[in-house]
């Protein structure tokens, strides 16, 4: 049996309207719509290893966490060392 996670996530509305505004979103980075998908479902207090199976990723336990220590500015990039990209994605 999966463990269940110790972060809950309950959002607030400007929270949650946030998340709809990014998971909607066909502009935005993949990996943004993601993650507000992946915390929409956690909040709606789904296993993370259903999260996952149901879009198909993995590592829905460190969003998850993430989310419940910074709230939004969790879900961003985080600054990666090391020599800038030469080329543009």
């Amino acid at each position: 049996m999966p463990r269940t996670s110790p972060y809950s996530i309950v959002l607030t509305k400007p929270e949650k309207a946030e998340l709809l505004r990014r998971a909607g979103k066909y502009t935005l980075p993949y990996f943004q719509v993601l993650r507000a998908k992946m915390v929409l479902l956690a909040a709606e207090g789904l296993a993370n290893d259903v999260i996952a199976s149901r879009l198909d990723t993995r590592r829905v336990s460190m969003w998850r966490k993430r989310f419940f220590d910074q709230r939004l500015s969790g879900l961003e990039e985080l600054v990666r060392s090391g020599r800038p990209r030469v080329f543009s994605p």
